[in-house]
């Protein structure tokens, strides 16, 4: 009878495993210079911590930070970018505070401390002078 306990406990711990998941909640975030950037990801699964990137265009990606599921971060962090979690609805954010026009950029979430994998967790972070009209 305990050898069955462990082994159901094995497979459940496996399944979770192999569901994590991470989503942008949009693909494209439009903002004014100056402005606060909210960049949002939802998990899903067993996690430890999650990971943000950026990536200039022509450039490799480079690892911005990451957080804890109790809130600690990578240190340093970089000028105006931090990353908030909130596990009760599951969403990991980098918000950019007084965002430039060189904040422009492709941002990842990660699950795991990569870059390959699923490429449609990025964001398109697409900074304009002008105010932005819907």
């Amino acid at each position: 009878m305990t050898i069955l306990c462990v082994l159901l406990l094995l497979l459940m711990i496996k399944k979770e495993t192999l569901a994590q998941t991470i989503t942008p909640l949009v693909d494209k975030t439009l903002k004014s210079e100056g402005e606060k950037v909210t960049l949002s990801c939802k998990y899903d699964g067993a996690v430890n911590n999650l990971h943000w990137y950026r990536q200039y265009q022509g450039s490799k990606p480079e690892f911005l930070a990451y957080i804890y599921l109790h809130g600690d971060t990578s240190k340093p962090l970089p000028d105006r970018l931090m990353p908030k979690i909130d596990k009760n609805n599951n969403l990991v954010s980098l918000e950019i505070s007084d965002a430039k026009v060189t904040d422009s950029a492709l941002y990842y979430c990660a699950l795991t401390p990569t870059m390959t994998g699923n490429s449609t967790t990025l964001y398109k972070n697409l900074l304009n002078n002008k105010t932005l009209s819907s």
